[in-house]
């Protein structure tokens, strides 16, 4: 019988496996908009806080950490009814729902939390296999900003910024 991919609040514990996750895919710096040379103290900084009412989440499979999101308000103020959300799938777990388990997870949060809507603000417009589960799930591009994002070959793609209701 296969194991379940369960989403849980991070742990403490959680850290080195989360950091090997993060590691793996902002070295590729294909995917996701942070640099490609981040170190373990800025990727802790970045990805651990999350301001009033943030979250933190892995996605397990038995003691495996497969993937991890961090969500809070997009934006303080007069847009702190918009969440937002970041999501990081290790290479070996994708196409396994890891990435979806991660988002729905997320929403039904933003929802609970009394969010009126999610954001991405810089969802790398090549990553097509995000941008289809944000689709799938009710996500549309509402904008994209060209050559925003430099691949590792040095070719500039877009970002794209993504909204749905909730």
């Amino acid at each position: 019988m296969a194991s379940k991919i369960i989403v849980r609040d991070h742990l403490d514990d959680d850290w080195p496996a989360v950091w090997s996750v993060i590691e793996q895919v902002v070295r590729a710096g294909d995917t996701f908009p942070f640099p490609v040379d981040l170190t373990e103290s800025e990727a802790r900084g970045i990805w651990l806080e999350n301001g009033p009412g943030g979250r933190v989440t892995v996605a397990t499979e038995g003691d495996a950490v497969l993937g991890t999101a961090k969500m809070g308000r997009n934006r303080p103020g007069p847009g702190a009814h918009v969440a937002t959300a970041s999501y990081m799938v290790a290479a070996d777990a994708r196409g396994r729902g890891v990435g979806r388990a991660l988002v729905v997870d997320s929403l039904e949060w933003a929802r609970a939390s009394g969010f009126a809507a999610m954001q991405f603000n810089a969802v790398v417009a090549t990553n097509t296999s995000a941008v289809r589960l944000y689709e799938s799930l009710g996500f549309t591009v509402v904008g994209t900003v060209p050559r925003a994002h430099e691949l590792p070959s040095g070719e500039r793609v877009g970002l794209s910024i993504m909204h749905v209701d909730l």
